[in-house]
C-alpha cells in the first residue's frame, strides 16, 4: 500500500486490465450477460454512498460514475462492460482524479471498493482468473 501512495504522490488515475502487473487490478469477469451485469452495476452505484451516476451508455458498455473523496477532490470512474459471449461479460475500471496534483493512491483504492462491491453482489457468477 505504500507503493500505491508513493506511485499516488505523481499519478493520479488509474486503470484495469488483463494485463495488469497488480492483481487486484486485473480485469473481473463474471457468469453473467452483459445485460445483467449492467443492472446489477448501475443498481450498485445508486445505493452506494459517496457516488454519483453521471452518464449510461448501454450500446458501447459504458457507465461514468463520480466520487468526492474525503480531501475534496473529485474523482472520474469509468467502467466499461465488455459481453464475452451470451453468458459471459467483463468489466474494467478507469479512474482519475480531476487537479494535477497525484491522488496519493486513492484511485487505486475506489477501483479495489468498486470490485469488492461488485464481487460481493455477483459472487455466485464470479469467474476466478489463473
Amino acid at each position: 500500500m505504500l507503493k500505491r501512495t508513493l506511485i499516488g504522490i505523481i499519478r493520479s488515475q488509474e486503470t484495469t486490465g488483463e494485463k495488469a502487473k497488480d492483481p487486484a487490478l486485473k480485469t473481473r469477469y463474471y457468469k453473467l450477460s452483459k445485460d445483467e451485469v449492467w443492472d446489477e452495476v448501475t443498481n450498485m452505484f445508486k445505493k452506494m454512498n459517496g457516488y454519483k451516476l453521471l452518464h449510461e451508455v448501454k450500446s458501447v458498455g459504458e457507465i461514468v460514475v463520480e466520487r468526492k473523496t474525503v480531501t475534496g477532490r473529485t474523482q472520474d470512474i469509468t467502467l466499461t462492460l465488455f459481453g464475452i459471449n451470451p453468458v459471459k461479460t467483463a468489466i474494467d475500471i478507469y479512474s482519475a482524479s480531476r487537479g494535477s496534483f497525484g491522488d496519493l493512491g486513492s484511485n487505486y483504492r475506489t477501483i479495489l471498493e468498486i470490485y469488492r462491491q461488485l464481487d460481493r453482489r455477483l459472487a455466485a457468477y464470479k469467474i476466478e482468473q489463473q
